[in-house]
């Protein structure tokens, strides 16, 4: 696959002319919304094999070949060059693939957002999975386990040999309950009456894994949350279960903040299979207009993380959404709108803005005026932006990483998917 940025003048003929594929191809492969209005700065994927690279003023065969680890050798023989000590500029030059790294990749799936359609979501997608943690069935402070409707994902995923991961959650009231957490962490009646309560779900419906996400735990509960997953680890691995934790985004051991102060990377790092450190909601609804997932900032989590947990349990996260904010930007005011980065460019071709990227965090943006004089901020994922954090997963070596949240994708992560990697499946 390729990545092209669109520029001004740009015509999908044109484009599609100098890589030698059809326009209909690109189409179809992008899922584009607006074949006849492309957006200044939208970034399309090209769906061929390998790659091209058009010879800029001051190259040479040795440093293009370094920047794409393709031997000298073998870019000479690919591209029957006669004399490789005079290359023209301008010159269209095939990058053959690199080799495929094998890799575990997770997406959750919510059927709250996805409703109906939670099925066809998975079945779209499953090739591209090894796991689907499925949000949620939260706990509640009796030990009960609130259900959620994962009847369609749980058949999809048996379809396509995706490992399906039942998720336990202190969420309640569209929030993460520290006092619900506290509660069944420090009652070993009710821990044991929740861990009977979602094998008996895992045994029935057949689910492959216990994945829990318990959040804003706060100091207090940090040791208790240990015990609890150490004792749920014997459980699971009684039944041939995987077992897994979600954590917070931490740059250190002592990071304050009641939602970091409850996640002992190290420890936790040491029972579980695997942790979905979730990488992502720097900018949020909430906050100010920001990257979700900029990628200076996941690097740091990485570090830290490497530092304290095998590379081989190490799930890096990634959003499939944006969000667009109403400006000016007041804290406790409006929360901003959660779309995908399709949603992204058919606002961006509505409104005729031109699309930003910002190099440090590694990620689109826009602004635009809406039809009652109101400014937005639009900070989405595209391309360039999951090249780029399919570059660190493999500069790092780690095991894999996963997505937050199915129902807001889009077509050109999963062909890049298909492009960086090849997709482990456990079952």
């Amino acid at each position: 696959m390729q990545i092209v940025v669109i520029r001004p003048g740009d015509s999908l003929y044109q484009i599609a002319r100098a890589y030698g594929v059809s326009v209909a191809d690109i189409v179809q492969a992008n899922q584009i919304p607006n074949p006849n209005q492309l957006v200044v700065g939208q970034s399309i994927v090209i769906p061929i094999v390998g790659s091209y690279h058009w010879v800029r003023p001051g190259e040479s065969l040795y440093s293009i070949s370094r920047q794409y680890g393709v031997p000298l050798s073998e870019l000479i023989r690919i591209n029957q060059i006669r004399n490789p000590s005079q290359i023209q500029v301008g010159l269209r030059l095939y990058i053959p693939p690199k080799t495929r790294l094998a890799k575990d990749v997770g997406a959750y799936i919510d059927p709250r957002i996805t409703g109906a359609n939670s099925t066809q979501v998975v079945d779209e997608v499953a090739q591209h999975l090894t796991y689907l943690p499925i949000f949620s069935y939260a706990v509640d402070a009796q030990g009960n386990l609130t259900p959620v409707d994962d009847q369609g994902p749980l058949q999809a995923a048996a379809r396509h040999q995706v490992a399906p991961l039942l998720v336990l959650t202190n969420f309640a009231e569209g929030t993460f309950k520290t006092e619900i957490a506290t509660t069944i962490l420090n009652d070993e009646a009710l821990q044991d009456k929740v861990l009977d309560e979602a094998i008996r779900i895992m045994d029935e419906k057949g689910y492959k894994g216990l994945d829990f996400d318990f959040e804003y735990l706060g100091a207090a509960n940090r040791e208790p949350y240990v015990r609890f997953i150490r004792k749920a680890a014997a459980r699971m691995r009684e039944k041939g279960y995987f077992i897994s934790v979600a954590l917070a985004p931490k740059l250190s051991a002592g990071q304050i903040g009641t939602l970091y102060e409850g996640h002992d990377y190290q420890a936790l790092g040491e029972i579980v299979d695997f942790i979905f450190f979730m990488t992502y909601e720097w900018g949020w609804s909430g906050g100010p207009p920001m990257a979700v997932s900029p990628i200076n900032q996941v690097r740091k989590v990485m570090d830290y993380a490497i530092s304290v947990v095998p590379k081989d349990k190490i799930m890096m996260g990634m959003p499939l959404y944006g969000y667009d904010w109403t400006l000016p930007y007041v804290r406790g005011g409006k929360f901003a709108r959660a779309i995908s980065p399709q949603q992204a460019i058919e606002i961006a071709a509505r409104y005729h803005a031109r699309i930003e990227y910002d190099p440090i965090a590694q990620a689109p943006h826009f602004n635009y005026y809406d039809e009652q004089g109101r400014q937005h901020e639009v900070w989405f994922e595209d391309a360039r932006s999951v090249q780029a954090k399919f570059d660190l997963v493999k500069e790092l070596g780690i095991r894999g990483f996963f997505y937050w949240v199915l129902g807001y994708d889009f077509p050109q992560n999963w062909l890049l998917i298909e492009d960086n990697f090849r997709v482990n499946k456990r079952v």
